[in-house]
């Protein structure tokens, strides 16, 4: 009882956090104790958001983002996937190739941006790669660290039981890297997405990257907070699917516990 009334205190203490926040949002620029003319008051923004459903057709906007998004996702987690199997299973080669990746990983997506325009134009190819580059390393390195952690002890116990190397992979490797590659999905979908606003700030018609950079150019500035609303919002919808789909496929490890 004594840790159910704890939880909720602490929910109270979350809500009403946020609800000082926004009341301060709404009054501060009002009172004229910061500026309006840059941060506007909620209610503006609110109003923003309502335009730009109504009247902005902000639906088409979000479908444009999240198809990039989920192409350059499926990409990476198509590409990134075999390779983390593949250097897992041949750590000699890793080693080799190391400080390679290493260095890859390292160079932000967007500092390649000029290098994709060059190669595929200023249209969607370009800017699904940047989220392909964004995601595929976190699914990457994610997925080889999975599989060095399987239990060596599990994978002798399968083989003296006759098992082979297919059957140990499937029920033995696979099973136990799940969770590993989802945590890399998760991260990798997140930097994506976070790298497609500013991808879409260059030669996109569409998108929310566009409407923020649209408002910034006309000095929209309710219209600029709503999309960061938006886009902030969307985000955490994605997180909680991606978390929702884990769920659903590592259903063991729900079991187990």
């Amino acid at each position: 009882m004594e840790e159910f009334i704890r939880k909720i205190n602490d929910h109270l203490i979350d809500v009403l956090g946020i609800i000082i926040f926004l009341l301060l949002w709404e009054f501060l620029p009002r009172a004229g104790i910061i500026d309006g003319q840059f941060i506007p008051p909620l209610s503006k923004v609110i109003a923003a958001v309502v335009k730009l459903f109504l009247a902005e057709h902000l639906m088409l906007h979000i479908a444009a983002s999240l198809q990039r998004v989920f192409i350059g996702v499926v990409l990476a987690i198509v590409l990134a996937v075999p390779i983390g199997f593949s250097l897992a299973a041949f750590p000699k080669t890793a080693a080799y190739l190391q400080p390679l990746l290493k260095i890859g990983s390292q160079i932000n997506a967007f500092a390649l941006f000029p290098i994709f325009i060059l190669l595929f134009g200023i249209g969607e190819t370009a800017k699904i790669s940047i989220i392909f580059c964004s995601a595929f390393w976190p699914v990457l390195f994610t997925t080889v660290a999975g599989v060095r952690q399987v239990d060596p002890l599990y994978i002798k116990s399968a083989k003296s039981m006759g098992a082979g190397r297919l059957r140990i992979f499937k029920e033995v490797i696979l099973p136990s890297t799940t969770p590993f590659i989802f945590t890399g999905i998760h991260s990798g979908t997140t930097h994506a997405f976070l790298m497609l606003i500013a991808a879409e700030m260059i030669g996109a018609k569409a998108g929310l990257g566009w409407i923020i950079l649209n408002s910034t150019a006309n000095s929209l500035m309710p219209r600029l907070f709503a999309g960061g609303i938006i886009i902030a919002f969307l985000g955490m919808l994605l997180s909680y699917f991606i978390y929702w789909l884990e769920d659903i496929i590592v259903y063991w490890r729900e079991k187990a516990n």
